[in-house]
């Protein structure tokens, strides 16, 4: 019985070009209370892999958030399959603005104390009573709106590359920061506002916004699907798009655009770009934005010292990196005293 992915990304990558199948990239979440996460787990792991799905899923007593692959002709019996979990029936799909055959190589599920890592002590308050879920067209007419301030409570290196045109974007590098962030330094003595929150699909701003009513902020609202159920609600109903560029997703595509502007630039160089990499150097691994010119002159890496180390023998590089534990508490994205243009 398999239980875990057996192949590498490599092995996977090459499966899928041979068999030339058009896949979809989805993501969905659902707050539940699931008795054994473990056994739950296990369930869908089983499931899942006979429908080839790929992704990174996380499983937890409070729910789970899944971000995925499969191939589309598999896509009405992973559909028929979720609608028998009956906390799972007719759950919202966030489908990708741009689909990436290639964006999940592996099938990860893994049991979290989280869905997501937020910090906070869901025991101290309602975390049912969250913000109004608001559409694309409710949300433009909230923005324009002079008494409201608009968060955007994703991450620095997610903002950077594309926000709602106004939105306030804190300079953090994690949502368990943004929260304690932003009720201190943003929303000090704004109990009157409007709280117009979005993050990607939804899923921090159904914690955000209760954490927020909790704190006696009484108009609170959030974007519904996020960002990307946004841009579909703009492309399938002519409504204007007030997203300035793009949206940054959490697999090997990085990113999707959903606009053509391009609000961010190279950190090495310091032109217009929003494309985000990874080091070369497997011992860094920094994620930051490089242009074209800048990854062939700089063998992909972000800075001269990660060159050099990528030229050595990779025995050598092994022995280099040896006992690092690579972790973003060591390797902070998008922060590094190499890059000279981040925003």
């Amino acid at each position: 019985m398999q239980l875990y992915n057996k192949l590498s990304a490599k092995e996977r990558s090459a499966i899928i070009e041979s068999a030339g199948n058009e896949r979809l990239t989805l993501s969905f979440y659902k707050y539940a209370k699931i008795g054994n996460p473990f056994i739950f787990r296990d369930y869908l792991f089983l499931n899942w892999d006979q429908l080839d799905v790929l992704g990174r899923i996380y499983v937890a007593n409070e729910g789970i958030n899944a971000q995925l692959s499969l191939p589309a002709e598999n896509f009405k019996k992973f559909k028929i399959h979720l609608d028998k979990i009956s906390f799972l029936k007719n759950v919202r799909l966030n489908i990708a603005v741009e689909h990436n055959n290639k964006s999940f190589l592996k099938l990860t599920i893994k049991v979290r104390d989280k869905i997501v890592a937020d910090g906070l002590n869901d025991s101290s308050f309602d975390v049912t009573n969250r913000g109004k879920h608001v559409n694309a067209k409710e949300f433009n007419i909230l923005l324009e709106d002079a008494n409201t301030v608009c968060l955007d409570v994703r991450n620095h290196y997610e903002s950077e590359i594309g926000h709602f045109k106004g939105a306030i974007t804190p300079d953090v590098d994690t949502f368990r920061d943004s929260l304690p962030f932003i009720e201190n330094t943003i929303l000090q003595d704004k109990k009157e506002k409007n709280i117009l929150m979005y993050c990607t699909g939804g899923i921090r701003c159904e914690k955000a916004s209760a954490y927020f009513k909790h704190k006696g902020f009484k108009n609170v609202f959030q974007l519904e699907g996020g960002i990307i159920e946004y841009s579909r609600q703009v492309s399938n109903s002519n409504i204007e798009n007030k997203f300035r560029g793009k949206n940054f997703v959490f697999d090997e595509r990085r990113g999707e655009r959903i606009s053509d502007e391009i609000i961010s630039k190279c950190h090495q160089c310091g032109l217009p770009c929003d494309t985000h990499v990874n080091c070369e150097n497997s011992a860094c691994h920094l994620l930051f934005i490089q242009c074209q010119s800048c990854l062939e002159k700089n063998n992909g890496c972000c800075s001269k010292e990660c060159q050099d180390i990528t030229n050595m023998p990779l025995e050598a590089q092994k022995h280099l990196r040896k006992g690092t534990h690579n972790s973003n508490k060591i390797f902070k994205k998008g922060r590094s005293k190499y890059i000279k243009y981040k925003n």
